[in-house]
This record gives structure tokens, C-alpha cells and sequence, in this order.
């Protein structure tokens, strides 16, 4: 048995495929050896005309559900960015084109968003044709506070939020429930929690007419709700519509109000430069394909690791939250209002000519 098939639990039942990331003490946390199973069982699938759909969900230490994916393996990525590790650049190839490959999916791919779902998480789910939440689910793209920007797609799907909500969930990475999800479209339905076990082997047992009859299934079990709303909504658009990050807390700091205090006291938070950085990649992702998206991370991605050698953010966002967790991290620059635009130009400039791209096949 190879390695990633312990952390994967992969089956066909019926006409469905099922996939169950487990690796519940890391939250499921996606390693090199998940993304490599992942897409090797999906291409699989997608040949296989006994498969209808695929579903998707996570473990958590007591069983199924619960926890569905907190995102990247963190830690590997600091070893592997801090001694030059070649799987860095591997891992984070291979995610992408495993993200495009969700996305574009020729068969109903539907995911169990139950629980933690963020970063990475959000990367093998975004793309799904049912994105299934329930009333415990935490979903966030909290890349900023570990000096990093919300990859794995996240400027194609953020800046196709409402208004700009992306915005704000980029540079902020506030966590959101499920309810909240629906509103912004990065959701498709509610389900109930006590529905998911017994939805997840209906769809093992049925006999199904064609993959229309396996979404009507699931779509049948949705909860209905009247309608969905963000409470804040009004002013992160009056906010996040700014044209720079530096005007958005400016004006924040200069407003009476909690919420845009909170929020002015969070963005204070992260790192300054890839706060300048993400703005900037939403607001280009808008206007972009999927694939010129997830190109421009890979380019975006190299430059974090690899390309400012001695002064990553992205090393020293994680060593601070998850190495020696002092949740101290020394950013550089320390202030908003020390970013330059000189600072954040080179993390959209490719290293690679087109052809030799490591994601030039995507389309």
C-alpha cells in the first residue's frame, strides 16, 4: 500500500466513488502524498464509465465528517522552504493542477464541507458541482496571517463574491459559517448533520439512471432556507472598494464604529506586503480564466518561497503560528504605510517563459 492511500480512503460503491481524507490529527491537512492519491483516483474515475460522481469528505478522530480540510501541510512547506526542498515546488504544481482538474470535472463532484474548511480545503471543494455545508462548518482563506496569499484558485473564486466581499475575506481571512457561505456563493446547499451519514451511503447503495439523478439525490436532502445575508455587507463595500490597502485601514481607523475597528486591529495583523499583494491578485483574478489564475499564483508562490531568499514572509508567518508559535512574526515591512509599489510588482512578474511554465497545459 502506498503512502497516500493510508492518509486517503478511496472506494467505489454502487455507481459512486467515494474519497475520505484521513489524516484527523493534522485536520486533515494536505500532503504531497494526498494530492498525488487525489488526482491519480480521480483520473481514474473520471475513465471509468462504472462511475457516475465522486464525493468527497473529511475525518475527524472519532470517525467520519467533522472536519473536512484545514488546508496545506504547513509545516512541510517551512522545512521544505527553509532547506530547498524540491517537493515544494512539486507540491504546490501538483495542487494546482489537481484544483483546475476539480473544477473541471467531467463527472458530478460532490463535497462534504463539513466542519474546518480552509485554504487547501477550499482548493479540492471550490470547484465542486455541490458544495454541501452544515451548521458546523468553519470556512475560511486565512493565508495572510501566515504571510502567504489565498491560492489554490482563491483570486478566481474570492473576486467572484458579491461586491467585494473577496476582498475582504482575502486580506482579512475571517472565518465564516455556512449560512454566510451560501451568501457569497461559495456554497451550493445546507444539510443537516444528522443527513450526512445517511446521504453518504445512499449514494453507495442506490441505483442511479445517469449523474443527473445522483446531484437530484442530493440536491432533495438541501435545506431550505428564505434567504442568506452578511450583516456587515454594506460596509465592506463601502471599505474594501478602496483603492489601496493603506486607504481601506485608513478609513476603517477614522470610523466610529466596532466592526471597523475589529477589522482595522486585524488587517493591523498580518503582513503588511502580502496584504498589498492580495488586493492586488483579486483585482486581477476578476478578469481572469481559472487557469491564468492558478498560473499566476504558481508564480505568485514561487516568489513567497523561493525568490526572496533570507526574507520570506511566508517562512517567518509560519514559523511564527505554527513553529515556535510565538505569534510574533517579524514582517518586513513592519507598517502598511511602508509597503511600496516596488515591493509588490515582482510577485506578478513570471519566472518562467510561457512555454515552460509548470502549468502551461491548463486551459
Amino acid at each position: 500500500m502506498t503512502e497516500h492511500l493510508v492518509e486517503l480512503q478511496c472506494e467505489r460503491r454502487g455507481q459512486v466513488g467515494f474519497i475520505t481524507l484521513n489524516r484527523p490529527r493534522a485536520l486533515n491537512a494536505l500532503s504531497l502524498d494526498m494530492v498525488r492519491g487525489l488526482m491519480e483516483q480521480l483520473l481514474a474515475w473520471q475513465d471509468d464509465p462504472a462511475v457516475l460522481a465522486v464525493a468527497v469528505r473529511g475525518s475527524n478522530k472519532e470517525g467520519p465528517f467533522g472536519a473536512f480540510c484545514a488546508g496545506g501541510d504547513i509545516r512541510f512547506l517551512h522545512q521544505a522552504g527553509s532547506t530547498g526542498d524540491p517537493r515544494l515546488e512539486d507540491f504546490f504544481t501538483e495542487e494546482y493542477a489537481l484544483n483546475h482538474l476539480i473544477h473541471r470535472y467531467s463527472k458530478p463532484y460532490i463535497a462534504f464541507m463539513d466542519g474546518i474548511v480552509m485554504g487547501g480545503g477550499m482548493g479540492i471543494s471550490q470547484g465542486a458541482a455541490l458544495r454541501l455545508v452544515t451548521e458546523r462548518t468553519k470556512m475560511a482563506m486565512p493565508e495572510t496571517a501566515i504571510g502567504l496569499f489565498p491560492d489554490v484558485g482563491g483570486g478566481y473564486f474570492l473576486s467572484r463574491c458579491p461586491g467585494h466581499t473577496g476582498e475582504w475575506l482575502a486580506l482579512t481571512g475571517e472565518a465564516i459559517g455556512g449560512d454566510a457561505a451560501l451568501a457569497l456563493g461559495l456554497a451550493d446547499g445546507r444539510i443537516a448533520l444528522e443527513t450526512q451519514a445517511s446521504l453518504w451511503e445512499a449514494l453507495g447503495t442506490q441505483h442511479f439512471a445517469d449523474a443527473g439523478a445522483v446531484t437530484a439525490l442530493v440536491k432533495s436532502k438541501m435545506i431550505a432556507v428564505s434567504a442568506y445575508y452578511i450583516s456587515a455587507r454594506a460596509q465592506i463595500d463601502q471599505y474594501f472598494s478602496l483603492p489601496s490597502v493603506g486607504e481601506i485601514v485608513a478609513a476603517l481607523e477614522a470610523a466610529d464604529g466596532e466592526w471597523e475597528h475589529d477589522t482595522a486591529a486585524t488587517l493591523r495583523k498580518r503582513s503588511p506586503l502580502l496584504l498589498s499583494v492580495v488586493l492586488q491578485q483579486i483585482r486581477r483574478a476578476r478578469s481572469m480564466e481559472l487557469a491564468d489564475d492558478l498560473r499566476m499564483e504558481r508564480d505568485m508562490v514561487r516568489h513567497c518561497f523561493t525568490l526572496r531568499p533570507g526574507q520570506s514572509e511566508t517562512l517567518e508567518g509560519i514559523r511564527a503560528l505554527a513553529v515556535d508559535k510565538d505569534h510574533t512574526p517579524h514582517w518586513n515591512p513592519a507598517r502598511i504605510e511602508d509597503v511600496t509599489p516596488a515591493m509588490v510588482a515582482p510577485f506578478f512578474t513570471s519566472p518562467w517563459p510561457a512555454y515552460a511554465h509548470p502549468l502551461a497545459q491548463l486551459a
